[in-house]
């Protein structure tokens, strides 16, 4: 079982027993709230969209995401867009990172979310990012969203540099935007 991350909260990522990790898999998942209403319980819909930005030296050079499902460099890749969710417990959309092709000028890869039909947090209920080792599917970490607000993304995560390896930071930082796009200034300051 993977470490349960606290927001503001970094681990360096090693494969249990020592080595480094060669390829990691940031998975996203997420189900709609039930809500309640005159006739009862009922859900809708909710289509989160996770996102990838790769930064070198604070710069944003390229993205994943469900519109370009693969880094210009070929060391990231979406696995696909899922539009409304799933039961809370499986990733409903990941983004896999072979951290061994990761040119050597990107030192920082941000992991987003964000509601792409406009829908606030306070509809999505059991939403997390987990970082898995892609060669075992071991979990090495999990950053579980306590609670929903009023907001439309969360700055979920990021691998980073850190001398020869790679470091986890949870960051749960609140945001709003449909696109990754326009979370660009909640994601600056995390960097």
């Amino acid at each position: 079982m993977g470490i349960d991350l606290t927001k503001g909260q970094a681990i360096s990522l090693e494969k249990q027993g020592g080595g480094t990790l060669t390829a990691v898999r940031m998975g996203l998942g997420w189900q709609a709230a039930p809500r309640r209403g005159l006739f009862g319980t009922r859900t809708r819909e909710i289509d989160l969209d996770a996102s990838a930005v790769l930064f070198a030296d604070k710069q944003p050079v390229d993205v994943v995401f469900f519109r370009h499902l693969v880094s210009d460099d070929g060391s990231v890749r979406h696995t696909g867009d899922n539009l409304v969710g799933g039961a809370g417990q499986g990733d409903d959309e990941s983004i896999v990172v072979d951290l061994q092709r990761v040119p050597a000028h990107i030192d920082q890869i941000v992991f987003t979310v964000n509601s792409f039909t406009g829908q606030t947090f306070q509809e999505v209920q059991n939403a997390f990012c987990r970082l898995v080792d892609e060669t075992n599917d071991q979990e090495l970490a999990r950053y579980t969203l306590d609670g929903g607000g009023k907001y439309t993304a969360q700055i979920m995560a990021k691998v980073h540099r850190d001398g020869a390896g790679w470091k986890m930071t949870a960051l749960g930082a609140a945001a709003h935007g449909r696109t990754f796009q326009d979370l660009m200034p909640s994601i600056l300051p995390g960097l």
